[in-house]
């Protein structure tokens, strides 16, 4: 694209603008929003005051006004010094507009606006949008006018009055000393009292004017009798339910309220908000949909990346740019550092660590692609609605708000991933000229009627980032097929509407103020490559709504009306232990200036979208026909869009298009079920399948359904995983999680299995075995001891589906030379079906389990051949008897022999590793007469730093290269078996209480000789 087209893009998207904020002010102003289709104002709703569709946004103080400042500021960057002049006298007019309206935010007189006293106003809103819209664009918009962020050639010129403090003069005779930041502070303070919560999770709504009465079981009522505030006698009904992104996504706005005004009430309560829903994320690692203010419980178990959490993972990884930039706020006003922390669980000094906030990004982004990306084998890479709390599928739409995802995972550097995501958005749009609010990928179509598109810019946001990150064409094209299609389908005399159906193009009778603060703005953005936004090297962010912010190094107090400064420690540079880097831009295609362009996946993309299917469409329907009279710069492009092409975006020249170019070939991921006949006695109902802590358990096979797909191959540890597998994704049409098992009791399996079946077939784990030991109570009964608590349903982990142990000594020890064990220990699936904490028994005894690992080489012996030990009961206590009782624990037995006595008389001897070879070590055992009292097991017990180069966990299986010798150097006519265990001193320990030992096998299930991941025998 030369120059001078993108010269040409950029004018338009500047007369878009104008065309959408001149009728804005002219029809509309000093109310909210405009309705483009009958040239009215829009405001409240005050005969619904349900209708919070409106209301919950609306709050009467001039949205749109205040939406737009700060792309006004932008646009006062021009490259012509007319169009600088322009935008800058409407920014400095818009401003003073304001003042006028809700006045300049003291107490005197000038605080008294023709509206209001600052945003006094009886308007019962919702505090995340107030926070992004009203406080984050008055915030942005001081920071442009004090010379904070960049306009070009604007340099505030300041002179002290006569008390001291600083102002501006502006041409139009307005004196800007503060006012915007004024009344930002104002309108937080007005929002403070829904954070009144014990659970430090805010409220939903507030009324600007008088609080949260209407939440009646906030901590704010309960010194009613003292005066606080009314007495309320009972609940009105009102929904205490907000959102992971409505109460985590205030950091960004409210950090720099209170940097700029010296009150850390601001800062402190968003971070303990932000705190208090990470705390509460689910299993999976995810942050649910729907969480209760006053509970703290989860009231929507959906999870994804859209509606609802998004903007909580974006403001996770922008809060550790824009913290890193300078200090955080030293006093906590009325909220004590013990507020904070409890948010964590505990002293968090965490809590104002950039660092930290990026460390859940990183956390947050595996778990996404852990349980909620469908990768390459899906036609092409996209995103689902699973379960919070198994991962499982629960939903496969794509909404319009996670168009967002592959800009945030631009910033991040993950450009490749942002690629693949950018291009199925960019052929839906090319599919429907617009994003549908659903869409679905599993029926290629609408999801649910949800078929509007309100001006949203996501979608424009990620083009932006991505163009800014690779400086690919192809993305100017993009926004040129965007910026196109909405002046054919949007434009109305009095504005841009929004619309109702892309399938038909019904509009609707609304401007959302986002279409002037976002759409716009990064449409101008992404065409004028060399505004200075585009080139400040600072942590400065864009927030949710798309104003930039950034934290000034010293508070500008001479903006202030009263409020103390703030004193801080010295400028805080970013921590090096997570720096990154930004990728290269991607090679350039032979014969091609766009590298997205020359993708084998590009038509997989087309493909997921039906793409291909889309007709043609001839005819000329748009009203900007009538406007293209009188407007000689609306070309036919802009009112025919072609959208038969499965190359995109429409406006994309062939030129870009490599000659001859040819598509990857299409993945699949093999999937089959595998159907258990039913028997006469065995009718599969309710009570069949049974969910646990950590998958379903089968107690009956007969009519059983299991769904299989190929697992993809992951990197676990740093160690490859090269075996094929499949996995059981449903059980009976009931949707598993990538992470939950299948359990199937062994006998069950066996009433109903041939064992001659080969896509059903039981095998023996001959490597792996699990040692099942009764211990006394003094080191395993307590909740709180350092070793683990087999029982203890809170110690889970979201990177295995598997119970995780509390001490290391119970840490992961692998059965082959490069597999991982502990996290597949059967016995460990058995104890995440307990649900129940220990109690102490009457036997005096807990049941504890060790997996170990069995040697290979020449003097290998087989295990003996005893009956498998049981599980514990629910309380914990042993379940059957053990067949040894008689351990010896000594050390690494490399120095001298053991007493005749010891194998003689005990039955399992425990020693330690390292010392000497394990040949050697089983060579200093005497010989002894086999016997059913005499020894029967040698356990060897590893430690981590024996393990060189593997992770911490991990273990080699044992090599015995040479056949057993007694210590007469004779080959032993009986080998003696041995097995290994981790976790060191304290798994050493733990074996020296031990009062009985048992032996349990594992057995996997494989499918045509490939195993089932998921699939347990118990």
């Amino acid at each position: 694209m030369t120059d001078a087209q993108i010269k040409d893009l950029r004018n338009q998207a500047e007369h878009m603008f104008y065309h959408g904020y001149d009728n804005y002010m002219k029809h509309a102003f000093p109310e909210d929003e405009l309705k483009p289709l009958t040239c009215k104002p829009l405001g409240r709703d005050r005969l619904d005051p349900t209708h919070i569709a409106i209301n919950d946004v609306l709050g009467n103080y001039s949205l749109s006004l205040v939406d737009s400042l700060t792309t006004l500021a932008v646009l006062a960057s021009s490259s012509t010094e007319a169009r600088r002049n322009k935008a800058l006298h409407h920014f400095q007019s818009g401003i003073a507009a304001l003042v006028e309206q809700y006045g300049d935010g003291t107490d005197g007189p000038a605080g008294q606006g023709l509206r209001a006293r600052g945003f006094d106003l009886d308007s019962k809103v919702q505090v995340f949008e107030t926070v992004i819209r009203g406080v984050g664009g008055l915030l942005s918009a001081h920071q442009f006018a004090v010379g904070d962020l960049p306009i070009t050639g604007y340099r505030p010129p300041k002179i002290t009055t006569g008390n001291g403090s600083n102002s501006i003069q502006w041409p139009n005779g307005f004196r800007y000393n503060g006012q915007l930041l004024r009344l930002a502070e104002d309108l937080g303070n007005r929002l403070l009292p829904a954070f009144h919560t014990d659970t430090g999770i805010p409220y939903p709504r507030v009324n600007l004017r008088h609080g949260i009465p209407f939440y009646a079981e906030s901590p704010l009522h309960r010194d009613a009798e003292n005066g606080v505030c009314h007495r309320i006698q009972r609940r009105n009904g009102e929904l205490t339910e907000t959102c992971s992104a409505g109460a985590g996504s205030l950091l960004l706005e409210f950090t720099t309220l209170s940097r700029l005004t010296g009150d850390p009430r601001f800062e402190q309560l968003s971070k303990r908000a932000f705190w208090s829903i990470w705390k509460r994320k689910g299993p999976t690692g995810l942050v649910g949909a729907g969480i209760d203010a006053e509970t703290g419980l989860w009231t929507s178990s959906y999870t994804g990346i859209g509606a609802s959490t998004d903007s909580f993972y974006e403001y996770a990884a922008k809060a550790y740019v824009l913290f890193s930039a300078a200090p955080a706020a030293t006093s906590f006003g009325a909220f004590p550092p013990s507020a904070i922390s409890d948010a964590h669980g505990g002293s968090s000094p965490h809590v104002d660590d950039p660092e930290s906030y990026y460390g859940v990004w990183k956390d947050a982004h595996a778990a996404i692609n852990h349980h909620l990306r469908r990768g390459r084998m899906y036609i092409h890479p996209h995103y689902i609605q699973a379960d919070l709390f198994t991962g499982a599928a629960r939903a496969f739409w794509f909404d319009s708000l996670g168009a967002f995802f592959p800009g945030l995972l631009t910033l991040t550097g993950d450009v490749e991933e942002a690629t693949e995501a950018h291009l199925l958005n960019t052929a839906l749009w090319s599919r429907y000229s617009a994003l549908p609010e659903r869409w679905s990928t599993s029926s290629g179509s609408v999801e649910s009627g949800l078929g509007w598109w309100g001006g949203r810019p996501e979608f424009i946001e990620s083009t932006y980032h991505l163009y800014r990150a690779t400086q690919d064409p192809w993305y100017l094209h993009v926004g040129e097929m965007v910026m196109r299609d909405i002046k054919r389908r949007c434009w109305t005399k009095c504005g841009w509407a929004g619309i109702q159906d892309v399938r038909t193009g019904e509009r609707s009778d609304r401007m959302e103020s986002y279409f002037l603060s976002e759409t716009t703005k990064y449409l101008i953005l992404l065409f004028e490559p060399d505004h200075p936004l585009n080139k400040l090297d600072a942590s400065f962010v864009f927030s949710t709504e798309g104003h930039p912010l950034i934290l000034p190094r010293v508070a500008h107090q001479q903006y202030r009306a009263s409020t103390p400064s703030a004193k801080g420690p010295p400028n805080m540079a970013p921590g090096g232990s997570s720096a990154q880097t930004c990728p290269p831009p991607p090679a350039h295609h032979p014969f091609s200036d766009s590298p997205v362009a020359s993708r084998g996946d590009l038509y997989h993309a087309a493909n997921l979208a039906r793409l291909h299917f889309m007709p043609t469409h001839e005819t000329l329907e748009s009203p900007l026909i009538e406007y293209s009279a009188d407007h000689p710069s609306v070309s036919i492009s802009d009112v025919r869009s072609p959208s038969n092409y499965t190359y995109f975006p429409w406006t994309l020249p062939l030129e870009l298009v490599p000659p001859n170019a040819t598509c990857d070939k299409m993945t699949a991921r093999p999937t089959f079920d595998i159907t258990f006949p039913s028997h006469p006695h065995g009718v599969l109902t309710p009570g069949s399948l049974q969910r646990v802590l950590n998958g379903i358990l089968v107690n009956s096979i007969s009519g059983l359904r299991l769904g299989m797909i190929q697992d993809v191959k992951v990197d676990i540890g740093g160690i490859p995983s090269s075996a094929e597998l499949y996995r059981v994704q449903a059980i009976n049409n009931i949707a598993m999680g990538r992470d939950e098992k299948v359990f199937v009791a062994k006998d069950t399996a066996a009433d109903a299995v041939n064992p001659l079946d080969p896509n059903f077939t039981r095998v023996r784990d001959m490597a792996m075995v699990d040692l099942v030991i009764d211990v006394t109570p003094e080191l395993m009964c307590s909740k709180k001891n350092t070793t683990s608590n087999l029982f203890d349903n809170s110690v889970t982990s979201t990177s295995s589906p598997d119970l995780v142990y509390s001490s290391p000594a119970h840490e992961n020890v692998p059965h082959e030379s490069s597999m991982m064990h502990a996290f597949n220990s059967l016995i460990e699936h058995v104890a995440a079906l307990i649900h129940n904490d220990p109690q102490e028994t009457t036997t005096g005894y807990l049941r504890e389990y060790f997996p170990a690992i069995t040697p290979t080489g020449a003097g290998a012996a087989p295990l003996p051949d005893v009956e498998d030990a049981l599980g514990p009961d629910m309380s914990g206590s042993p379940r059957g008897g053990l067949v040894w009782h008689s351990i010896y624990v000594t050390d690494n037995n490399c120095n001298s022999r053991l007493p005749v006595s010891v194998p003689r008389d005990h039955q399992v001897l425990v020693i330690t590793r390292g010392g000497c070879s394990f040949g050697q070590k089983l060579q200093n055992i005497p010989t002894f007469p086999p016997s059913k009292n005499s020894l029967q097991l040698v356990i060897v017990v590893s430690y981590d730093d024996a393990e060189a180069g593997l992770p911490s966990g991990w273990l080699v299986r044992p090599l015995l290269e040479k056949h057993q010798l007694t210590p007469a150097g004779l080959s032993r006519h009986r080998p003696i078996p041995m097995v290994m265990v981790g976790g060191g001193d304290k798994t050493h320990d733990v074996f020296r209480r031990a009062v009985g030992l048992g032996l349990k096998r594992r057995y996997s299930i494989q499918a045509q000789g490939v195993p089932i991941s998921n699939l347990i025998i118990i």
